[in-house]
């Protein structure tokens, strides 16, 4: 039967005096859920670093593709997508559901615009589920609570952790929040992640001062790491391949472009 619900904590009505993420990230993807001061600072993160509309638009597309592919050739029928900002026009439960309609999808995000949106757009098939957790991405074991209402973590499960541990600012925190998720998860799980590098090959290096100016001006502050950094997260599992690679060349799709992005993506197996 389905399942469509929003679970957590709300907290407070949105702050339209402060750049978020979210919604900035929806203005770069060319949504409208988002407000002036959104476009302002989204428009001066572009003129710093113009190629952030193509990392926002390969980072969608990294996830539909590896959505598809996990749900198509791996059989995953769980997905736990954390971070997940505002919906799109493909979302993972609508790739996942379309693929196998029994599928359970748990979202989990801490923006009361995203909140807002979930109690109003988020639909599931009968056979499946799609529920949304309002919780924050530093407290991982209320996020495995919450999502084992729904989730059942002895059978395989993708987590997916896009475009998230680059707000955890501390590598230590950040390391110990994606192992604390993997923890619980059946073998056969997978990790699929994107984070942003400093690599100056892929000019990630171009990248500081626009963050700089992010962090000065929106919320939450974000952070860029090494290719190596990122590649910790997956330790003790098996990259798919192409393995770590910037999240537009991972199996690209006729249409998806060849830009090369300082945006670094990968799908790995837990053992």
């Amino acid at each position: 039967m389905s399942e469509n619900q929003a679970a957590g904590t709300p907290h407070e009505q949105p702050d339209t005096g402060t750049a978020h993420n979210a919604r900035v990230w929806n203005y770069w993807q060319g949504g409208t859920d988002n407000y002036e001061v959104d476009r302002q600072v989204g428009d001066h993160v572009a003129g710093m670093i113009p190629v952030i509309r193509d990392i926002a638009s390969a980072d969608r597309r990294f996830l539909i593709r590896a959505v598809r592919h996990l749900a198509e050739d791996h059989g995953i029928r769980q997905f736990l997508d954390i971070g997940t900002g505002l919906p799109a026009l493909e979302n993972t439960h609508e790739i996942a559901q379309r693929i196998a309609p029994s599928s359970r999808i748990v979202y989990v995000d801490h923006d009361p615009v995203v909140l807002a949106y979930a109690r109003t757009r988020l639909t599931s098939t009968e056979e499946g589920a799609a529920a949304y957790i309002d919780a924050d991405a530093h407290d991982p074991d209320a996020i495995l609570r919450i999502a084992g209402r729904t989730l059942d973590f002895t059978e395989p499960v993708a987590l997916m952790l896009l475009g998230i541990l680059n707000f955890v600012l501390d590598d230590t925190e950040a390391q110990a929040i994606a192992r604390r998720l993997l923890e619980p998860l059946a073998p056969g799980s997978f990790l699929v992640l994107t984070h942003p590098t400093t690599e100056p090959e892929l000019g990630g290096d171009l990248q500081l001062e626009a963050m700089a100016f992010w962090n000065a001006h929106a919320e939450p502050p974000v952070t860029a790491r090494s290719a190596k950094e990122i590649g910790r997260y997956f330790d003790g599992l098996t990259l798919l391949d192409p393995g770590l690679v910037p999240c537009s060349l991972w199996r690209p799709e006729p249409g998806d472009g060849p830009t090369v992005v300082p945006q670094l993506g990968a799908v790995a197996r837990k053992h």
